[in-house]
């Protein structure tokens, strides 16, 4: 099958490297080069960066209504449009162009948790399943039908296990899809849009710790949290530290203060504690608990607060 992919996080490299395998990929799509890092360097995205180890051709596209990348997309005459995290929707003219349709692979199972940050989301609900769903694209935002859902246990995954892991789920449902449309397999069911929810992109308010939050709530912001999107506190020095790691802590804490343990320090919630397993300083590296314990220059109880 010829095959337009687009995509542009590390999410969708599997998915990419997959369907490169079997399939005929005409082009890659992906966001442009982006600025990163203190020198402000542009680095490409990891789809970009695959498409080049494979030796695909690569259109970088700032906006999908720019006649030139309509053209780009049309004069491949794909069959189907394989789209896996781009980062934005589809025109109508788009959408028109391959014969199979576009078809998307969604970390989660649609209807819950359309948008920008269904992984997130998930784990910020407490949900205990999450999955991927493959969807035929509409004008909607994630409003298509779906042809296979996979459901995938959460478990105590942060956004970083968990990607990774719907990563290689996608890779596999979205191939299996593929050869089923070729196939004439397919049924496209649609999606019961009375039951569904949208997983907006995450703030820094949507991962803020806070004593008065239960240790579970904090917990499942601190897993949810992100390189972008941290979750920092202010500690009794006025210094403050991004939680990058933390457990359940079987013990009781003031709320609003913290202890120091040889594994790490202890934060007091509302309900309970959390034993901070790793941890950054501003200004400095990421540390274990236990490192920044033994270097730590603060008394075996102060007050820790939201930043």
């Amino acid at each position: 099958m010829r095959i337009v992919f687009m995509g542009t996080p590390q999410f969708a490299v599997p998915s990419l490297r997959a369907i490169a395998a079997r399939h005929e990929v005409a082009l890659v799509v992906t966001r442009p080069d982006a600025v990163s890092g203190r020198g402000s360097s542009l680095v490409p995205s990891p789809v970009k960066t695959a498409a080049l180890e494979l030796e695909l051709p690569v259109l970088e596209a700032a906006s999908l209504r720019h006649e030139d990348v309509l053209h780009a997309i049309a004069s491949r005459r794909p069959d189907a449009v394989c789209v896996v995290a781009y980062g934005a929707l589809l025109p109508s003219e788009i959408l028109r162009v391959p014969p199979l349709g576009c078809i998307n692979a969604h970390a989660s199972l649609l209807p819950r948790h359309r948008g920008a940050a269904p992984i997130e989301r998930a784990i910020l609900a407490g949900d205990e399943v999450t999955g991927v769903s493959i969807m035929r694209m509409e004008e909607g935002l994630d409003t298509g039908p779906v042809a296979l859902r996979v459901s995938v246990e959460i478990g105590d995954d942060d956004a970083a296990a968990l990607t990774l892991r719907l990563a290689r789920v996608a890779a596999d449902s979205l191939l299996a899809t593929i050869d089923d449309e070729a196939a004439g397999r397919a049924v496209w069911v649609p999606q019961d849009a009375s039951r569904a929810s949208y997983a907006h992109k995450i703030a820094r308010d949507d991962v803020r710790l806070d004593p008065a939050l239960t240790a579970a709530e904090a917990l499942r912001r601190i897993r949810a949290s992100s390189e972008r999107v941290t979750a920092r506190i202010r500690l009794a020095d006025s210094s403050d530290a991004v939680v990058v790691s933390a457990r359940l802590w079987d013990g009781s804490v003031e709320p609003g203060t913290a202890t120091l343990s040889p594994e790490g320090p202890i934060l007091g919630l509302a309900d309970g504690a959390l034993l901070v397993t790793r941890l950054r300083p501003a200004g400095r590296r990421t540390l274990s608990g236990s490192d920044f314990v033994r270097g730590a220059r603060l008394p075996d109880r102060f007050s820790w607060s939201s930043l």
